[in-house]
């Protein structure tokens, strides 16, 4: 098919995620290497957001490639009642990197399942219902996993589907802080509310967090608010779910980012970059007693992909290529690197109201006014299908040759960890023009 023909076809046979179906073009990306992808004319983008904060290792990774291959030409698929030489091999590598005591794994495809496994699982170990999660929490699509959504596609699907039992918290989102408070003198009102929460709910069985909030903000927690929010849980015998799809393999500069607190949670999911994104596999990781409560007890979850070979051999590969690159590292470095060149980009630009982040996982949050923090748009504008200034921004960078995630009123910037300064560069260079899209909007200006 000629590429206008593809596109059609596309567009008129298929659903896409997240949106309003109509007006959709899609991009028609023909190959990708490295921190880079190309669409059918030969255009080169920069991947400044490893697609959905997913390709960590960049694109095509040789080694990561041929594990896939390999285990397509000698086992392409197992029913998960038997085992592999690959899943022997990935338990036994993740029991080197995952935080200690969690070495009991449950292999999916996505986080989203991943997520719903623990669900599950925690609700089944403490006989319990209740979740507690955040407003601005993403965990997944599937029924359980959205209803422990903090943010506005919860609100959209909840109206025809509920999973009920979920009740949220507030987030620990300085800039914005739900209190109306200054850390430090708040002493983190926002984990305290937590302990409250609990005490008056009753019949909670887990809270599910993300460490570092991935789509909502990169929210970066202070250095407290974990390790309270572990010891309310454990003092309340409630499990701590952390939900770690996006902010470990290395994205903040740790295998995984509780560590970076010094944080062990009762279950941890993750997904994305435990391939580079390769192929789908989700990881439900638990402690030693959640396990031995299945012993003699039915565990009530499973399916047809559990543990498919084809998933388990490129994660294998991949932490290989984790070590042999350095990335964890290079992570923090390069991360560095990158925000100070994003906070540079503050003092030129009236409309960026704060740029946050750790690691090579960083946002730039849009405001129409610094003093009040007025957000250019809000979650109601997304659902309404109203034009957003994020994605004028995102669409000028696009022009560029620079891919960029927009969300509401935010940049969420999450180069692959192979990115090089030269790259980084490259990316900021193209936000710092977009972001003129946004200023003129500060003064009052249409977009262009």
């Amino acid at each position: 098919m000629e590429p206008e023909e593809q596109r059609r076809i596309v567009r008129e046979t298929n659903y896409v995620t997240w949106r309003r179906q109509g007006g959709w073009n899609p991009l028609l990306v023909t190959r990708a290497a490295g921190s880079r992808f190309w669409d059918v004319d030969g255009k080169e983008y920069l991947d400044f957001s490893s697609q959905l904060v997913a390709t960590n290792l960049g694109h095509a990774n040789p080694r990561v490639s041929e594990a896939i291959a390999e285990q397509a030409r000698t086992l392409p698929y197992l029913a998960p009642g038997m085992t592999s030489p690959a899943r022997a091999e990935l338990s036994r590598r993740l029991r080197e990197i995952v935080p200690s005591g969690l070495d009991h794994f449950f292999f999916s495809t996505s986080g989203t399942e991943a997520n719903e496994a623990a669900l599950k699982i925690a609700r089944a170990v403490t006989g319990r219902s209740k979740i507690v999660s955040r407003f601005r929490s993403y965990h997944g699509a599937t029924a359980a996993s959205i209803s422990v959504t903090g943010e506005f596609r919860r609100r959209v699907i909840e109206r025809h589907q509920k999973v009920p039992g979920t009740v949220f918290a507030p987030d620990c989102y300085c800039y914005r802080c739900p209190f109306d408070l200054t850390y430090p003198s708040c002493g983190v009102r926002c984990a305290t509310a937590v302990d409250e929460q609990i005490a008056r709910e009753g019949d909670v069985a887990a809270m599910i967090v993300e460490p570092v909030v991935g789509t909502n903000g990169v929210l970066v927690p202070v250095p407290e608010y974990l390790p309270m929010i572990r010891e309310i849980t454990r003092r309340h015998e409630v499990l701590l779910i952390a939900d770690e799809v996006m902010s470990a393999w290395g994205r903040i500069g740790e295998w995984f980012a509780v560590q970076r607190w010094g944080v062990t949670p009762d279950i941890l999911t993750t997904a994305k970059g435990i391939t580079g994104a390769a192929v789908p596999l989700g990881l439900t990781a638990t402690s030693a007693p959640i396990h031995d409560a299945f012993r003699e007890r039915y565990f009530p979850h499973g399916h047809t992909y559990e543990a498919h070979p084809i998933t388990l051999a490129p994660a294998v590969a991949a932490i290989d290529e984790y070590r042999r690159l350095d990335l964890i590292e290079r992570s923090r470095r390069e991360g560095e690197y990158l925000l100070g060149q994003l906070r540079a980009l503050s003092e030129r630009h009236a409309s960026i109201g704060e740029v946050r982040g750790i690691g090579l996982f960083a946002a730039i949050e849009l405001v129409r006014d610094r003093t009040t923090k007025e957000p250019f748009n809000t979650e109601d504008d997304k659902i309404a299908g109203r034009p957003l200034v994020v994605d004028a921004v995102v669409q000028e960078m696009m022009r560029q040759g620079v891919y960029c995630i927009g969300w509401v009123s935010h940049l969420v910037i999450a180069p692959p960890l192979i990115v090089t300064r030269e790259e980084i560069d490259r990316g900021v260079a193209a936000l710092d023009t977009a972001l003129r899209v946004a200023d003129a909007q500060v003064r009052g200006e249409p977009t262009p």
